[in-house]
């Protein structure tokens, strides 16, 4: 082992010592199992009171190896960790996830540890392809292993790492508190759930000038406890998905406070470009969206509050049928929202797709809502027909726009709300639109200006 000097923090520099994994026995040919070989060094730096465990450039074949306390995990430019491809080599002595059990594996693990961090420039990939990890069906899925997960840990940086590949969801965080994530690539959309940073009951948390790609939801706040998922800032960062960008939901327990979210890009994005979710009784309030550019996009903003009510009080995967009823906890609340300076281009085929919706419940109202600066072009086509459509309320549904199917208008349909505010929108059709640009159903206080 070696002491060299490295940045801790946002740029300090303390002397630390260095574990060289091919000290400990690593091979790095891509071929041997150097799990073992890892975890020692990981170990061994861990019980010297922490340094860099240092990986230099080769592929390197592993299971789950598991971070610990003062521990910095630095993947030279040129080193790769590659997933096993057999679920035999993935721990389950960690803790699994209560929403989406099938992904209880993974591959990098942490838990009650302190000052944690991946950097370096190189690259962590699960190899997570549908041939290699099949899916199974929606009742059962199969065993599909995580790229990270992180449980109940204190200081954690992400910083010049690419994650590529993931057999599911991709970074999981779990109570976590004080995360950084910079400059951190992900890469991930080759199999179902390919979700990018999914951050439950996270608190203090940057994200800051990643690039994600990713399969499913790219930047996900979630909430399966009553712990809050709170303090989150999002800024100069690049996602593109095929379900959404950015998403509080689709657990919401706890719920959501004071999230920030600017300067970014969401170009490229299916399925709903942002997405705020309160429907397991939490709050969603004190959220601020700021100088958005959303080119090629489908529904660029849903906000909804409803009933589902589900405790999360056991493991249990999502059901996204439409006959469900509410699981009992009372329902939350949905307020104060500012979204502004939004430039959009929706482009899609599929009608029911496009169009901002802001919905609540009978007798719950999202409240406080601005909408302002708000520049968008949708395709138009909607008929006559489409003007009359009755939108079920679907209490308990998964909450996804597209199951409303299509809007009765073409700019923004807003039902059970209170004090929503639209200033200075210019929005338009490309194609003719037989529908109002705007609808309004039971809203109190509503004011275009």
């Amino acid at each position: 082992m070696l002491t060299v000097m490295f940045g801790v923090g946002l740029g300090s520099c303390q002397a630390a010592t260095l574990f060289n994994v091919r000290t400990y026995g690593a091979i790095g040919d891509g071929v041997a199992m150097d799990t073992k070989a890892m975890q020692a060094a990981i170990d061994a730096c861990h019980a010297s009171e922490g340094g860099v465990v240092y990986v230099p450039a080769g592929s390197y074949h592993i299971g789950t190896i598991k971070l610990k306390s003062n521990v910095e995990l630095r993947l030279d430019e040129g080193a790769e960790l590659l997933g096993s491809l057999s679920i035999n080599d993935y721990a389950r002595d960690i803790q699994g996830a209560i929403e989406g059990p099938a992904f209880d594996e993974c591959l990098v693990y942490a838990e009650n540890s302190k000052n944690i961090r991946i950097t370096g420039g190189g690259i962590i990939n699960g190899r997570g392809h549908t041939e290699n990890f099949p899916i199974g069906p929606r009742e059962a899925y199969h065993d599909r292993p995580m790229l990270i997960r992180f449980v109940d840990c204190v200081g954690v940086v992400f910083e010049n790492v690419t994650f590529k590949d993931a057999a599911s969801w991709c970074t999981h965080l779990v109570n976590c508190d004080e995360v950084v994530a910079r400059k951190v690539t992900i890469d991930s959309h080759v199999n179902r759930n390919n979700d990018g940073f999914d951050l439950d009951g996270c608190k203090n948390v940057l994200l800051e000038e990643c690039t994600i790609r990713t399969g499913d939801d790219a930047i996900c706040p979630k909430s399966t406890t009553t712990r809050l998922c709170e303090n989150i800032v999002v800024k100069n960062c690049r996602a593109e998905s095929n379900t959404s960008a950015f998403k509080c939901g689709t657990s919401s327990r706890g719920g959501f406070k004071n999230i920030t979210v600017s300067n970014c890009d969401f170009s490229g994005t299916r399925m709903g470009a942002i997405k705020l979710l309160s429907v397991d009784g939490g709050i969603l309030e004190d959220i601020t969206i700021d100088n958005i550019v959303m080119n090629d996009v489908e529904g660029p903003i849903f906000i909804r509050l409803a009933n589902r009510g589900r405790k999360y009080d056991k493991p249990t995967e999502q059901i996204q049928k439409q006959d469900v009823e509410p699981e009992g906890v009372p329902v939350g609340n949905c307020k104060n929202i500012r979204i502004s300076n939004i430039k959009a281009t929706v482009t899609s085929d599929i009608q029911k797709r496009c169009g901002i919706m802001i919905s609540g419940i009978p007798g719950h109202c999202i409240e406080n809502v601005m909408l302002e600066n708000i520049e968008i072009s949708y395709p138009g086509g909607g008929t006559a027909e489409d003007a009359e459509r009755e939108i079920a309320e679907d209490i308990a549904r998964y909450p996804e726009q597209f199951f409303f199917g299509v809007l009765p208008s073409w700019g923004a349909y807003v039902r059970h709300a209170k004090n929503v505010e639209f200033r200075n929108l210019n929005m338009g059709t490309r194609a003719p639109d037989a529908r109002e640009m705007i609808v309004a159903d039971d809203v109190e206080g509503f004011v275009v200006k």
